[in-house]
């Protein structure tokens, strides 16, 4: 099987909205949170911060609101903005892999049956059998 990945390069900040930010946005708003999404995602805080930092520098807008935690807990959710940018890219990635899926296919064909994968998806791979998410 072969999938398409999306990487939305902008000129002249040289940002990007690809698959792994347009996931944090995702697990910010199911998951309520900044710090589970990226637990979720075996990122740090910091590193997921940053990244919202950058998306909102590049929008000039928020794309997540936080709220400090105490006694209720704090929290985060998506801003209209944040689900704006969301929509959008999961529309351009659905169009795009309608419009190469018989590509792909032919692609996922041509692959060797014993192909080793990635160091990455290895990775990945082994985090899972660990139990990790």
């Amino acid at each position: 099987m072969a999938q398409l990945s999306i990487r939305i390069d902008f000129e002249p900040s040289r940002s990007a909205l690809g698959p792994g930010m347009a996931e944090l946005l995702e697990r910010i708003a199911s998951q309520g949170s900044i710090r589970r999404a990226a637990a979720s995602m075996d990122m740090s805080y910091r590193k997921a911060w940053l990244l919202i930092q950058e998306v909102q520098k590049t929008f000039d807008g928020p794309v997540v609101t936080a709220a400090a935690g105490g006694i209720a807990g704090g929290g985060s959710h998506l801003t209209e903005l944040g689900e704006k940018l969301l929509q959008c890219y999961r529309r351009i990635e659905a169009g795009a892999t309608r419009a190469v899926q018989p590509d792909l296919r032919l692609l996922a064909l041509m692959v060797k049956a014993d192909a080793a994968p990635r160091r990455s998806a290895r990775k990945k791979a082994a985090g899972k059998k660990s139990g990790s998410p």
